[in-house]
């Protein structure tokens, strides 16, 4: 029997999950789970890249404890964030998305490109943590002038296990330097920003082998986490989807990317599927969720926190997609700030946050049938949020259509699914 090991890792957690085929079914279980987050270094949210490969190999070591015979790994996370390298040496640190530093460097490189015309080559939603942004507050800051590659995250974590790097084309769409018509580095915005062509490696689609580790080959899935989880979800027809964690990724599988007006407005998204391209919006996601609990009641369960918010009656609701509840030093406080009357009691602020996301979601979903011209009946929602029963019937009150909640693990499974795929293709 082969065995395949999902490494799937997340903002405020990673785990370690084997899959096998029985029967024709995908069995699977979860052999190593660790906590992730980002920290605070001389006034910036970084990432402790060195913690989070050492539980990386730990996660292994306990896999193959139980499961000698695992085929090959993959790495999946999210998006846009990297690791710069000097040869085989990192230049540290690594900053979090979160991070505020970009603040400083959109304008100046909105004077150089305009997000007009960005968007007109990316197909890429605005998003002031971008790839694209981070680099170039990299440039100018003098980070690059010894820098030989960056390495997005799960890339840079598997070629720590097996020696080789690739730029993986699902995460490479994340950082806003993609040409949505031919699918590679979009080289005339490179140049324009001033960014060293010499970091901008050719795409590698998922399925390639990058080498072995202990035995086990090392593959590419779709190493950008809601690429794996889009392939993960069953699907008889192709429905929208949001894929729910820190983050709701709201979208639907089209045959090419979207990049007219109406979608540059709606600050949607293209980017890189297995095969397709996936036109998406970011909205909040759990992360008011979890950061309200731990301003209100961090030692709370969240199946007590859901009741709480389903006893109360506040019916206020704040625009979840607002810029001030994306790092703020307490999400209490900018909740506080943006209503009108302050809520009483914690079932109020968890209340107003669940209806909040799922008017968010109704918004998102009646612009993607706005832009694509189809009228879809279903709504399908995989990862931790689709365990969310309340927010589930928020949102089909919201939306009107008919919402098939799947409490999996999308994105281990899809990141298991591209491996098996390679390895009957022979790929692997």
């Amino acid at each position: 029997m082969k065995r395949y090991l999902a490494i799937d890792i997340g903002a405020s957690s990673g785990r370690h999950i084997v899959g096998w085929q029985d029967g024709g079914e995908l069995q699977t279980e979860e052999v190593y789970r660790f906590p992730n987050g980002v920290t605070r270094q001389d006034g910036h949210l970084i990432w402790d890249i060195g913690a989070l490969l050492e539980h990386v190999r730990t996660g292994i070591d306990r896999a193959q404890e139980r499961y000698p015979d695992i085929v090959s790994l993959s790495v999946d996370t999210w998006g846009v964030d990297y690791v710069l390298m000097q040869g085989e040496q990192e230049i540290l640190p690594c900053y979090a998305y979160r991070d505020s530093r970009t603040q400083e460097v959109i304008e100046k490189l909105h004077a150089v490109m305009p997000f007009e015309e960005l968007y007109r080559h990316t197909g890429t939603q605005f998003q002031p943590f971008n790839t694209v942004y981070q680099l170039y507050w990299d440039h100018l800051a003098g980070r690059l002038e010894q820098a030989t590659s960056f390495r997005m995250i799960p890339e840079y974590l598997m070629s720590k296990l097996c020696g080789q790097s690739a730029h993986e084309y699902t995460n490479a769409t994340t950082t806003g330097l993609i040409n949505a018509e031919t699918g590679e580095y979009d080289r005339e915005m490179i140049r324009r920003l001033g960014l060293p062509e010499r970091l901008f490696d050719a795409l590698e689609k998922p399925g390639k082998c990058l080498g072995t580790y202990k035995g086990m080959k090392v593959i590419l899935c779709a190493t950008h986490d809601t690429g794996s989880a889009v392939e993960g979800i069953p699907m008889d027809q192709n429905m929208p989807y949001i894929s729910s964690g820190t983050w709701s990724l709201l979208g639907v599988k089209t045959p090419r990317p979207l990049t007219g007006e109406e979608s540059r407005q709606g600050n949607w998204s293209n980017e890189g599927g297995v095969g397709y391209n996936r036109y998406q919006k970011n909205i909040m996601g759990m992360w008011l969720i979890n950061r309200l609990r731990d301003d209100l009641c961090p030692e709370m369960p969240f199946p007590e926190i859901v009741e709480l918010a389903q006893q109360s009656t506040f019916d206020e609701v704040v625009n979840a997609d607002d810029a001030c509840f994306l790092a703020p030093e307490s999400m209490k406080a900018a909740f506080d700030h943006a209503l009108a009357h302050g809520p009483e009691k914690p079932g109020d602020y968890f209340r107003c946050a669940y209806r909040s996301l799922a008017g968010s979601y109704a918004r998102a979903l009646l612009e993607l049938e706005r832009n694509t011209g189809s009228i879809y009946s279903s709504l399908v929602i995989v990862g931790g949020g689709a365990k969310n029963a309340f927010l589930n019937r928020l949102t089909e009150e919201a939306t009107g259509k008919r919402v098939l909640a799947l409490p999996i693990e999308a994105t281990a499974l899809g990141n298991l699914r591209v491996q098996m795929q390679a390895e009957e293709n022979g790929q692997a």
